[in-house]
């Protein structure tokens, strides 16, 4: 079985060697973390190899905040859902007394973020139901061309790690199929997704609300309903990569403790294997933060790393080159 650490022999030193020629993955610097990826690539797709993995089970699964975005100071779907709420407040005059939405008109971060989950999930259906499925996709894609980051002033869809953008195309050059697998709403990623990361919207899993067929004049549509239908969060995305796409992964990338279990799951297997958290260590480029965060909180993950084989990516030294518009 092929871990991600394990050590390299002679003859996969010198093809990692040869690999440099060829540039790949340009915005990783060269070391540890950037030779093991390219170690366990070439050894999973090479016949003949005893690690070989046939490319039918070539499965990679990634996180989304803060794995191949970034997530900082507030889940974009959360910002997104934010601004949608003032778009609607002139016809909801209640709001003006009814929290979480009075804080949240007053801009008072602080309060909404007090009532907890309950407080923005209420924010959440609010904004992602109502409507038919095109309407929303369409709402989702028009926010994308105009809101920006407040740190950058970037689009959202501008604010994804270039590196992992290498790295899923390297993986896709070598037979893997690569999946997003976040706790983010699935409506939300799937009308941007392929065009960042060439994942086409069937192979996004994610968070999901009920949805409703009904036929509006003449008309066959989607109703997006206020209820909640699977989190794919936690011990969720396990079950959400069985359930959509059924077989185990072989590559799975994480970055908080909301992965760990699609981490765990991944290791559990007799064959190859590669688990990998991105540790947001670079307060200059991007946000330093791990334990103590609340947003990508990553504790457990970091303490069993070395007994599950996990990569730890160093944002700040494993990337010359955090996002794309970086001179």
């Amino acid at each position: 079985m092929l871990g991600c650490n394990r050590p390299q022999t002679n003859k996969e030193t010198a093809k990692i060697e040869a690999d440099k020629d060829t540039v790949l993955l340009p915005s990783w610097s060269e070391g540890t973390s950037k030779h093991s990826i390219i170690n366990f690539v070439t050894n999973t797709t090479k016949e003949g190899n005893s690690d070989f993995v046939p490319v039918a089970d070539r499965i990679a699964c990634f996180d989304n905040d803060g794995c191949l975005w970034a997530e900082q100071p507030m889940y974009f779907q959360l910002a997104f859902a934010i601004d949608q709420i003032k778009a609607m407040a002139p016809q909801h005059p209640e709001w003006k007394t009814k929290q979480p939405f009075k804080a949240l008109l007053e801009g008072d971060m602080k309060t909404v973020m007090a009532g907890g989950e309950k407080a923005l999930l209420q924010i959440v259906m609010t904004t992602h139901s109502g409507m038919t499925t095109d309407e929303f996709d369409k709402t989702v894609k028009d926010w994308m061309a105009t809101a920006t980051h407040p740190k950058t002033g970037k689009h959202y869809n501008e604010m994804v790690y270039q590196p992992m953008v290498e790295l899923l195309n390297y993986l896709r050059a070598n037979g893997y199929k690569t999946f997003i697998v976040s706790g983010g709403g699935v409506d939300f990623m799937r009308p941007w997704a392929e065009l960042a990361y060439g994942i086409p919207p069937y192979q996004v899993v994610g968070s999901s609300g009920k949805v409703k067929y009904e036929v509006v004049d003449g008309k066959p549509v989607l109703q997006k309903l206020p209820e909640i239908n699977f989190i794919d969060d936690k011990e969720g995305k396990p079950v959400g990569i069985h359930q959509y796409i059924g077989k185990r992964p072989v590559f799975t990338a994480g970055n908080s403790d909301g992965d760990y279990a699609m981490l765990q799951y991944t290791s559990a297997s007799t064959a190859p294997h590669f688990g990998m958290i991105i540790h947001h260590t670079d307060s200059v480029r991007e946000y330093a933060y791990d334990r103590k965060s609340s947003i990508g909180h990553l504790e457990k993950g970091l303490d069993d790393a070395a007994k599950y084989n996990w990569l730890i990516v160093d944002m700040k030294t494993d990337w010359k080159k955090i996002f794309s518009f970086e001179k």
